[in-house]
């Protein structure tokens, strides 16, 4: 089951006792208030659900979060950014099923985020000239990737995709997932949508408000709950600002976030930045130069170097968008889940006293995935992660994702399918 607490576990540390109860999504309940954030894996080399990606959330579910959120799970092919990744399929549904398993014997629930890169994709091949977008023209992502031009998506193209997300849910549940993540972020297709510097259309699906150019977004989870949302948790990933000028603001967020609790969503993921035009306010601080020499792709190594001469000097400070997220938790009434630099039970206090449902963690888990546990026990206060970022660029690296202050990761694990 589910969350279930066995006889094992030590009692909570009296300062989190809240941090520990149930949470309630939709018709998932889980047992407490840590979810592992989508951090990119690296580990599904040439699409396959590698051994490393099954280990990898086992040891976060071990670990005591709640929860732990399989990245990047494309709805097709052509929704891929890189190779490297799932897409969501018959072929992949034997190792989902595996990592699930795993993952549901640590008394953890699965979440897989779904998603279409839209115009940011470095795949070789598209079954179309251009990517498609919200909307056709220029497209700023092919600065780094060599695709300068991207199309306006069709009604065709509409319908199709959101019964491709349709489709990638209903495999999801198939493959052994509790849960769903629409990403709605970071620069991908449908946060191209509610974005005001990708999405010009003149049609139904673009408008000057950010409550109009919500409509696509909220389309497609309709589709979704209506598929799944009685079996399964649906919730979506939004940014609480783009972290650019001629970007979407709080204030935008959190007209967004009202479509979204209007149609029903059951929990909203509150991120922010953008992967092109502001990285830096996706991890609250920047990546050092150092960083990039461990990139085996080229392009992707020379579009990160290209990306750090207009970033801008960010200093990394926990919460680093509680500022923007409170907004939107003073506007809406459903359960919101805060991701933005929570590393200390201090932190995790604050973000509970805010009303914040849950809080999400990404880098301090890939520093030490026992660390809910270590907060329950009260063993730590705080996560050893330092904030370097070297971590997100080692997805690119033979090993995947890691944290680069502990032992490298086993290659050859990533490169055994987690079904044979």
């Amino acid at each position: 089951m589910v969350g279930r607490r066995t006889s094992a576990e030590k009692p909570v540390n009296d300062s989190l006792q809240a941090a520990f109860t149930p949470l309630q999504i939709g018709p998932l309940k889980l047992r407490n208030r840590f979810i592992k954030s989508a951090t990119n894996e690296g580990m599904a080399k040439r699409g396959m659900v590698s051994k490393a990606l099954v280990e990898h959330h086992r040891r976060m579910a071990a670990g005591g979060a709640a929860m732990t959120t399989v990245a990047y799970c494309a709805i097709s092919p052509d929704g891929r950014t890189f190779e490297d990744q799932l897409s969501l399929d018959d072929a992949s549904l034997p190792g989902l099923r595996v990592l699930t398993d795993a993952v549901h014997r640590e008394g953890a629930a699965a979440c897989a985020q779904i998603t279409h890169g839209g115009a940011f994709t470095f795949v070789p091949q598209l079954s179309t000239r251009y990517p498609l977008s919200c909307s056709g023209g220029f497209n700023p992502p092919g600065v780094i990737n060599g695709r300068l031009f991207k199309t306006a998506m069709t009604e065709a193209d509409l319908t199709r995709i959101a019964d491709e997300f349709v489709a990638a849910a209903q495999c999801a549940r198939a493959a052994g997932f509790d849960a769903v993540e629409i990403h709605m972020g970071h620069g991908y297709l449908l946060s191209q949508f509610l974005s005001p510097a990708y999405n010009k259309r003149r049609d139904a699906w673009g408008g000057r408000s950010a409550a109009e150019r919500a409509r696509y977004p909220a389309r497609v989870l309709r589709r979704v709950l209506d598929a799944v949302g009685g079996s399964m948790a649906v919730s979506c990933k939004i940014g609480v600002t783009e972290g650019f000028k001629g970007g979407a603001t709080a204030e935008d967020a959190v007209q967004v976030a009202q479509v979204l609790e209007h149609e029903g969503a059951h929990l909203l993921v509150l991120s922010g930045g953008m992967n092109v035009e502001a990285p830096w306010a996706i991890f609250g601080s920047n990546m050092p130069p150092a960083a990039t020499d461990v990139i085996d792709n080229k392009v992707i190594r020379a579009a990160t170097r290209l990306m750090k001469l207009w970033e801008p000097k960010v200093a990394f400070h926990e919460l680093y968008l509680r500022e923007h997220s409170l907004k939107l938790r003073a506007a809406v009434k459903m359960p919101l889940a805060y991701l933005g630099g929570a590393k200390s039970v201090a932190g995790v206090q604050q973000v509970l006293a805010d009303g914040f449902d849950s809080v999400v963690m990404g880098r301090a888990l890939l520093h030490e995935p026992n660390l809910v546990n270590q907060f329950r026990e009260g063993t730590a206060t705080v996560s050893g992660c330092t904030a370097c970022n070297q971590c997100v660029v080692m997805m690119y690296t033979a090993a995947g994702t890691q944290c680069v202050l502990h032992a490298p990761n086993d290659v050859q694990l990533n490169q055994q399918p987690a079904s044979a």
